[in-house]
């Protein structure tokens, strides 16, 4: 009797192992498709990825990285994910407990802005915190390319490896012709404007790739959700005084209202610029894929700055 339970309980536990393996099996399976956070970084993976596979953006038009969320089923999409790509270094605030998740659950992940040399804010309360708005320097995007379609070639069955390459090698051209267009319109303006003020600190690496100095931001932070207070306003407005800077360059999306208080409060009035920093647009709107909002921001800025 002995035996013939053992030989019982072998069956059943192999029955079980197989069961087991089936299940594993059939999960891997259930994965498809790449996610990612920000609509800035999915306009950049669907370059390099074109028909090989199934890109879901997270972020809508228009949306905040540091505030957007995501739904319950949004939520569960991402555990479902052959492959999930986020930018990191602090920035999408209301998703990061949503992706740590997913990547607990065995989800291959890659955070974009831990992989092209990122730097740290220096100014304000950010002083040596990972600055994540990477995307402002186009030769990081370029780098960025190069990392994304090594991840999913790695991560991601079926693609074509080659076509992966050829996508990759064509956009890069297209971020290299825009990097020279920048740097040209750049250099048309005179020593003594290349400084920038924004409504929060977003242009460091932009900044430090085309020589320019960052006077302050109207939000001392690298968050939109942070909020400024009385002297804040004030040291911003006696260093915009001593500088000489002509404009304020404000985030598209958001309203000019503490630009605004800044002059209120100070008694300076000075011109509001603004710029696609954050997010895309929907396409009709200026600023519907990475090239298109650079191309736009690199014009106002040199125009506002007495560039063109």
């Amino acid at each position: 009797m002995v035996v013939t339970f053992t030989r019982r309980a072998l069956v059943t536990l192999s029955l079980l192992a197989a069961a087991a393996s089936s299940s594993c099996a059939a999960f891997d399976s259930d994965r498809s498709g790449i996610v990612v956070t920000t609509n800035i970084l999915g306009d950049i993976t669907r370059n390099v990825v074109g028909d090989q596979a199934e890109v879901t953006m997270l972020m809508a038009a228009d949306a905040d990285p540091h505030s957007f969320g995501v739904s319950a089923q949004q939520a569960a999409s991402l555990e479902q994910a052959e492959l999930l790509i986020h930018n990191g270094l602090g920035l999408e605030e209301g998703v990061i407990s949503h992706v740590e998740a997913a990547v607990g659950t065995g989800v291959p992940d890659l955070a974009v802005g831990e992989s092209v040399d990122p730097i740290d804010y220096t100014a304000d309360e950010t002083a040596g915190q990972p600055d994540p708005h990477f995307w402002t320097d186009p030769v990081r995007v370029r780098e960025a390319v190069d990392v994304i379609a090594d991840q999913v070639i790695e991560q991601v069955p079926g693609v074509d490896a080659e076509q992966i390459r050829a996508n990759a090698d064509e956009y890069r051209s297209q971020i290299d012709d825009l990097h020279d267009s920048t740097t040209e319109l750049f250099s048309r303006i005179p020593d003594q404007h290349r400084k920038l003020v924004t409504n929060h600190h977003v242009f460091g690496y932009l900044a430090q790739r085309y020589d320019f100095e960052i006077i302050g931001a109207v939000i001392p932070s690298g968050t939109t959700l942070a909020s400024p207070s009385g002297s804040d306003l004030k040291d911003l407005a006696d260093a915009v005084a001593e500088s000489g800077v002509p404009v304020v360059f404000a985030d598209s999306s958001q309203p000019d209202r503490l630009v605004q208080a800044m002059a209120e409060e100070t008694g300076v009035d000075i011109e509001i610029i603004p710029l696609f920093t954050e997010s895309l647009t929907r396409p009709e709107n200026g600023a519907g894929t990475y090239l298109e909002m650079a191309r736009s921001n690199a014009e106002a800025i040199a125009e506002g700055l007495g560039g063109q």
